[in-house]
């Protein structure tokens, strides 16, 4: 059941980078979009443009900000930019594949898959405290939007971990429970006014013709 102070946050992943075919870790890094990226943008901008969204909001990297244009311009809104939503940064693995970090180093390797909050990469921010910042960024928004559509472009290891956060699930299954979200696909999450959430939906391509 809803009520008039719950927010439905719409969360999307920025489109498809250049790193993103060899699975290069972006994190803080500030990483172009591909073409592929560019049209997962625009079709995000018209799935916008044909269901309710009353903000947007986005990290401040430039890969979610450009992603989230075709929206802004589709419905005539301005992009409200959140430091809390910037995906994490992971360290000696920025620019870098997991398997080059495998070569280099096979123990910690297999201890981040493990489990990747307790064995975070090396110079890594702590992925709890990402999870924290991530989440509380998401209440903020909602509290700022009662009972409204909230458009929140952000990141793929940032999101899973606010979304382990805000639905009690342990952060160390991250990689398991969510094994990734999609490039500009929306998951619809519920906000209520005390800061419990539910996930609505999950993964839902805004162009089923895209990767």
């Amino acid at each position: 059941m809803t009520t008039s102070t719950d927010a439905t946050l719409l969360l999307a992943r920025h489109g498809q980078t250049v790193w993103h075919a060899e699975n290069r870790y972006a994190g803080v890094s500030d990483v172009a979009l591909t073409d592929t990226g560019r049209a997962q943008a625009d079709a995000l901008g018209h799935w916008a443009a044909a269901h309710p969204v009353d903000a947007i909001w986005t990290s401040p990297l430039s890969r979610a900000a450009i992603t989230a244009d075709p929206a802004c311009r589709a419905l005539g809104l301005t992009p409200h930019r959140e430091p809390g939503l910037r995906e994490c940064d992971f360290g000696v693995l920025e620019g870098r594949t997991l398997a080059e970090f495998a070569a280099q180093d096979p123990a910690a390797a297999e201890a981040f898959r493990t489990d990747p909050v307790a064995n975070p990469f090396p110079r890594a921010e702590d992925p709890s405290a990402a999870a924290e910042r991530g989440a509380a960024a998401l209440r903020r928004i909602a509290a700022a939007h009662p009972g409204e559509r909230v458009l929140v472009v952000a990141h793929n290891t940032l999101l899973r971990l606010v979304l382990c956060t805000l639905l009690s699930i342990p952060a160390g299954e991250y990689r398991r429970v969510f094994p990734r979200l999609r490039n500009a696909a929306i998951s619809e999450l519920l906000v209520r006014s005390d800061g419990s959430a539910a996930l609505l939906s999950l993964n839902v391509p805004c162009d089923p013709d895209l990767p």
